[in-house]
């Protein structure tokens, strides 16, 4: 199928996610730094985040969410798998072929997107490109991140907000007007704003070395400035973006932003004059995932029906980089009630399916 143009349209067919089942409370956490639970819930809104156990890396997490998207895309032919992380199994190689190994998608291209928690929207621009382009018949886009392993335990900046899961969509070729096409993902970067949030070591500038700071190898942000930022790109990307399509804001259904942050996510909402019922809060229970952050939240609804067919969805996200962008989706009929429950038990099954995996 093909639009007016000529030009394969990307077409979201399917969701699915898998948060682990473990958590760490606000209580527990500040049995370790100096915090509590009120300050933690008033800062940022989380109550407990999501933990992955020591044998679940990013890719199992991918793989698990990966999984239960698939159960949707009945007669869609996987012939590509982007993964979306700033938490991969390993600095090389890219996560995503241990992903499609995981799942049996063997012959298939393979590759990493690395724009921290913008990364998901990043992935449906190369979904949507690849697609357009013939290149690819199927995509399997996930959203991944174990920030567990990549937080620095002591640091009261970071250890609060951050948690783990991971969440898919199958994007297949289709038509430019049907519902779930993937229009144009405006995104911006400015790398002047590299050190909003960083992990200074480990990359050819700063080598790991015996005598590094013990917080060098985990994330890094200075907070305050990054709330300002977040809160001014993400509203300014989506008054663009609804520009652009000539859609004004009282027809947004609902906003899904990157979920940093309770209170940014409010203040954004306000800004662009959204409906605060409309602004979709969704990290809880769980924290702010990162590049997952957003498969996640639409994941959630899609199975609490909290979103309906012909919705018009707006997207935005902030992360390092800096990195940002939005876009809008009018949200698809997806898969029937049995194959949605299917998938949401999949995706919250404490069981591993990958012990096989040898490690060196």
């Amino acid at each position: 199928m093909v639009d007016a143009a000529g030009i394969n349209a990307a077409v979201v067919q399917s969701i699915g996610h898998h948060i682990p089942p473990g958590r760490q409370t606000n209580d527990e956490l500040a049995l370790v730094i100096d915090t509590n639970d009120e300050w933690i819930r008033t800062r940022t809104g989380v109550r407990t985040r999501s933990r992955a156990a020591a044998d679940e890396p990013t890719s199992v997490l991918a793989a698990r969410a990966g999984a239960a998207a698939l159960l949707g895309a009945a007669g869609t032919e996987i012939d590509t798998v982007v993964v979306a992380t700033t938490t991969p199994d390993m600095k090389c190689p890219a996560t995503a072929p241990l992903v499609a190994d995981d799942l049996g998608l063997t012959g298939v291209t393979a590759f990493d997107v690395n724009s921290a928690c913008t990364g998901f929207l990043a992935g449906m621009s190369v979904a949507s490109g690849l697609i357009a382009a013939g290149s690819s018949r199927g995509v399997l886009l996930i959203g991944a991140e174990k920030y567990s392993s990549s937080v620095y335990e002591l640091d009261r900046g970071t250890a609060p907000i951050f948690g783990d899961g991971a969440a898919a969509v199958v994007i297949r070729p289709g038509e430019a007007g049907e519902d779930g096409a993937i229009g144009r993902v405006h995104l911006v970067s400015d790398g002047a704003l590299r050190y909003l949030a960083h992990v200074k070591a480990g990359g050819s500038h700063h080598p790991f070395s015996a005598d590094m700071d013990p917080h060098d190898p985990y994330l890094r942000m200075d907070g305050r400035a990054l709330y300002r930022h977040a809160v001014a790109k993400m509203a300014e990307t989506c008054q663009d973006t609804l520009r652009a399509r000539g859609v004004g804001v009282d027809e947004v259904d609902m906003l899904v932003a990157h979920q940093a942050n309770a209170r940014i996510l409010k203040e954004v909402a306000g800004k662009l004059g959204v409906d605060p019922d409309k602004a979709l809060v969704d990290l809880a229970d769980i924290g702010n995932t990162a590049a997952a952050s957003i498969p996640i939240a639409l994941s959630r609804a899609h199975h609490r029906g909290g979103l309906r067919p012909g919705d018009t969805v707006l997207l935005t996200a902030f992360g390092a980089g800096a990195a940002w962008g939005s876009t809008l989706l009018r949200w698809p009929a997806m898969a029937s009630t049995a194959t949605s429950t299917a998938a949401r038990e999949l995706s919250q099954t404490g069981a591993n399916p990958f012990e096989h995996r040898s490690t060196p």
